[in-house]
């Protein structure tokens, strides 16, 4: 059905549920179950829900050379048919916007809606300097310097200052037992990703769903997505960089709600 010949797929994957077909793009640094974990079984209950785990993620070995958009959206559309989906709605959440995005464009035969939280277009230059700082502390050495960044910049204003320190504490030691190891790979693939000319020719309808108090990526990048995306519609979190933490269940519910509009 598609006009592209799709790779064998080969990166680790989830799949559960029954219903339409939902494919899921994680986040940088993470995993399925790391981005759509509290959300997974409320998706699951309405959609057949199918994501894989980028390289140095999850199951999913480390890669040895450059990440590509490409690679990572061929493999996603070939998960999701290995699952038995000739048409599937796309989520992508941060990283996992633009490999969205590309899956779309990549795909159009397939992909009957998107959903963009917490994403971006392109690199500005406050989420490449965030990047940057990102890959670095990736690297070998102190994951807990790492966890300390990450909790800063992903939790939201609110979200953070309403922390006692025991449970800031606790927070930051789960963030430095889930860093995935291919981070810097997927920072550094985050760097390059640049999706500017792919939004003209989505056709699918969209959701763009913008984290208001997000400190990694923007809402002037939210906004450009939304208008630059042919009849996108964009809805509001109040939240950082990570709804799936600070309000789990408006998230699913922006989610199914707009999917089930448009018939995915």
């Amino acid at each position: 059905m598609s006009a592209r010949t799709l790779p064998e797929a080969s990166f680790a994957r989830t799949a559960l549920g029954s219903g339409p077909g939902l494919a899921l793009a994680h986040g940088a640094g993470s995993s399925v179950a790391g981005t759509y974990g509290p959300v997974l079984e409320g998706l699951a209950a309405r959609h057949t829900v199918v994501g894989v785990d980028y390289p140095g993620s999850g199951d999913t070995p480390r890669s040895t050379t450059p990440l590509s958009l490409d690679d990572l959206a061929d493999q996603l559309v070939a998960a999701a048919v290995a699952e038995g989906l000739d048409t599937f709605a796309v989520s992508g959440y941060s990283l996992g916007g633009p490999v969205a995005v590309r899956a779309a464009t990549r795909h159009p035969e397939r992909v009957t809606a998107l959903v963009l939280t917490a994403t971006f277009p392109h690199r500005d230059n406050h989420l490449a300097l965030a990047l940057r700082i990102w890959r670095e502390l990736a690297g070998p050495g102190d994951r807990r310097v790492l966890a300390e960044y990450l909790t800063m910049m992903a939790l939201g204003a609110d979200a953070l200052e309403a922390m006692p320190a025991e449970q800031l504490r606790q927070a930051i030691g789960f963030t430095a037992d889930s860093v995935a190891d291919g981070t810097p790979e997927h920072a550094e693939l985050a760097l390059r990703a640049d999706v500017r000319d792919d939004l003209p020719h989505i056709t699918a309808p969209t959701l763009v769903i913008s984290t208001t108090q997000d400190r990694f990526t923007s809402t002037r990048l939210h906004h450009r997505l939304a208008d630059t995306i042919p009849g996108a519609r964009l809805a509001e979190i109040r939240t950082g960089h990570l709804p799936m933490v600070e309000r789990p269940g408006e998230w699913q519910k922006l989610i199914t709600e707009f999917l089930a509009r448009h018939g995915a």
